[in-house]
């Protein structure tokens, strides 16, 4: 009895090395746990365009919204371990998600087999045209001299927006009033309306209106300067260790084989490497990012944590 484990095992391997060996030899289908239109499925849909041409299969992009993203990420949790169905997942499904239930039906970090990390997406600091407010350091002083008159507007509780502004505040020791609405668009036009004074949002929301005049823009979340905004400087050069930005990556089922997942890998950096996708990553207000699959593990460990710790400071309970 003892000897057949050996040989269980070795016929296990032999296998997993044929199934990736052949793979892929029939259509890869990605889920993308986000609307279609936006700005994740716009980056996944352009990945899995050239991705598809490394691989030599065609790659078909399933929109599965709804639940906050739960939807989608439990179909990549529960899929065959094949590579064949994979999962684009962003911080939002990733990790806020699960974060704000008690018995998520995932965990981010033990129930997925992770490819890579292929996009960075940082937030935007903005004021209001009409405020006399030019730098970081300024808002703070604003904030501080005008106790309880300051608004943050938010996309909602518990939104990218929401946390990147309550984990400013916290780090930067200032407060101001958080004012959630039903979504980017309604946050970031009350901003321009003046009815609420900032928000630190995604990128690709405001970038045209910073450069039509009808907000300003004081600093973004990347902990370096970024030639996607070359004019904004670090948020962390003032207020020091800040760094909280959206990202996306792609997942495969926990189990699926090593060769198959560094098949897939390889495809990514091949296609993050053509400037057409980069220009079009660009437009999203988003890096390319290349990695290894323990990169993008270690990377999630830190975001986990990070995210915890900002939801614990904006004072969200679990459902």
């Amino acid at each position: 009895m003892k000897g057949s484990v050996p040989l269980v095992l070795a016929a296990a391997l032999a296998s997993a090395a044929a199934l990736a060996q052949d793979y892929p030899s029939r259509p890869v289908r990605i889920v993308v746990p986000n609307a279609p239109g936006s700005s994740i499925d716009i980056m996944t849909r352009t990945l899995s365009a050239r991705m598809g041409e490394a691989l030599g299969q065609a790659i078909v992009v399933e929109n599965r919204d709804g639940a906050a993203g739960l939807i989608g990420m439990e179909q990549g949790k529960n899929a065959k371990p094949d590579g064949y169905n994979l999962t684009s997942a962003a911080n939002g499904a990733m990790l806020i998600t699960p974060l704000l239930r008690k018995n998520p039906p995932y965990d981010p970090l033990t129930d997925f087999a992770y490819v890579s990390l292929f996009a960075l997406m940082p937030n935007v600091l903005v004021v209001t045209a009409d405020l006399p407010i030019r730098s970081v350091r300024e808002l703070i002083e604003y904030t501080k001299a005008n106790p309880g008159k300051v608004n943050m507007a938010s996309a909602g509780v518990g939104s990218q927006s929401h946390l990147s502004g309550a984990l400013l505040l916290a780090m930067g020791g200032f407060e101001s009033v958080h004012v959630p609405h039903k979504g980017g668009g309604p946050s970031v036009n009350a901003v321009v309306a003046g009815q609420t004074h900032w928000t630190l949002t995604p990128a690709p929301a405001v970038v045209s209106l910073v450069k039509g005049g009808r907000l300003r823009a004081l600093g973004q979340s990347l902990p370096r300067r970024t030639a996607l905004l070359p004019d904004l400087a670090p948020l962390g050069d003032t207020v020091a260790g800040y760094d909280f930005n959206g990202w996306v990556g792609l997942l495969a089922a926990k189990g699926t084989p090593r060769a198959i997942i560094d098949r897939l890998n390889s495809a990514i950096a091949k296609t993050l490497s053509n400037p057409e996708v980069k220009e079009t990553f660009s437009n999203q207000g988003a890096e390319t990012v290349i990695g290894t699959p323990e990169e993008f593990q270690k990377f999630l460990v830190r975001e986990y944590a990070t995210t915890a710790k900002v939801m614990k400071i904006a004072q969200l309970s679990q459902e």
